[in-house]
């Protein structure tokens, strides 16, 4: 059986990394596009990551720095593909500060470097996606018909101190991050995404979430039955456009209790797995998949048939 997954991080010099402090561990396997992550790869049985960058990719850049990191990230992920067609693909970098330059680089990145969508890294410097500003973004995914990922990425430092500050040690970081606090805010954006309009706008737009949803499939029912009646400037159900638009990835969940709610919500043909390496091993993941307990077809979908129809792999 084929496995791809969509979820694997890489960096570069130029872009700042979150999450390898207390993991010195980390950053090696993120810089590594060649040898060491293949033999990782083989040691699990996973024969295509889609590369994208750790968080919190360029948001937290100036204009002008951001749009020289996305270039040169993305032109060395392109060496790394070509170098290993059959293991890697990409997902691009984009500036995402400076909202004309990103659509221009996606673009660039999917009609010259062959990559297969972008990772965006929720806010902008505490302005979410769902800001007008960031159109030429999404109308440039949609136009090509490539999927925007949805990755988490830290709290502004007045989200921090409200919700994160004063516990002990390093509790609060980790709260804020991958513990939590990371998967209800971008749970909170894809809901913004949808407030805002922005699937309206491009009624043909496919947005995908990880680690099982941000936390979406458990409480969309509860979302929808509030926000729907009171969100008259939509044209569908809040429920509706998560049905259509979002695809849910199983990165860095690998028990079956939220897999099992994400199947009852979005439906098979709407996940993808992944693992959201280096910061989870390749072999939890693998053990995680060869233990869902789906149907032989459902499995091939989950492992590789899905990625393939979303990305055109």
């Amino acid at each position: 059986m084929r496995v791809i997954a969509l979820e694997e991080h890489y960096t570069t010099s130029m872009l700042p990394v979150v999450g390898t402090m207390r993991r010195p561990d980390i950053l090696p396997k993120l810089e590594d596009l060649g040898a060491g992550r293949i033999a990782d790869m083989d040691a699990a049985g996973i024969d295509l990551q889609v590369l994208s960058p750790s968080a919190p990719g360029t948001h937290l850049q100036s204009p002008a720095d951001a749009i020289a990191t996305a270039r040169d990230a993305n032109d060395r992920l392109a060496d790394a593909v070509a170098a290993y067609p059959s293991r890697f693909a990409g997902f691009a970098v984009l500036p995402m500060p400076e909202p004309e330059a990103a659509a221009t680089e996606l673009e660039r990145c999917v009609t010259a470097l062959g990559f297969k969508g972008a990772m965006v890294h929720g806010h902008v410097s505490g302005t979410f996606l769902d800001d007008p500003a960031f159109s030429p973004v999404f109308a440039c995914a949609e136009s090509l018909e490539v999927p925007v990922y949805l990755h988490p990425t830290p709290p502004t430092p007045a989200v921090f101190e409200a919700y994160f500050s004063n516990l002990p040690g390093h509790t609060g970081s980790a709260l804020a991050g991958a513990a939590w606090g990371w998967h209800a805010e971008t749970g909170l954006h894809a809901l913004r995404l949808v407030l805002g309009g922005v699937f309206d706008r491009f009624p043909r737009l496919r947005v995908v979430i990880g680690h099982m949803g941000e936390n979406i499939p458990f409480s969309l029912s509860r979302a929808d039955s509030v926000l729907s009646p009171m969100a008259t400037h939509l044209k569908r159900r809040v429920a509706e456009y998560f049905y259509e638009h979002f695809y849910v990835t199983t990165s860095a969940y690998f028990t079956l209790p939220p897999f099992q709610c994400a199947l009852a919500v979005f439906g098979i043909d709407r996940l993808l797995f992944s693992v959201d390496y280096p910061f989870c091993d390749n072999l939890d993941g693998r053990r995680f998949l060869d233990n869902v307990p789906l149907s032989p077809g459902d499995l091939e979908k989950l492992a590789h048939g899905n990625a393939e129809a979303l990305l055109g792999l």
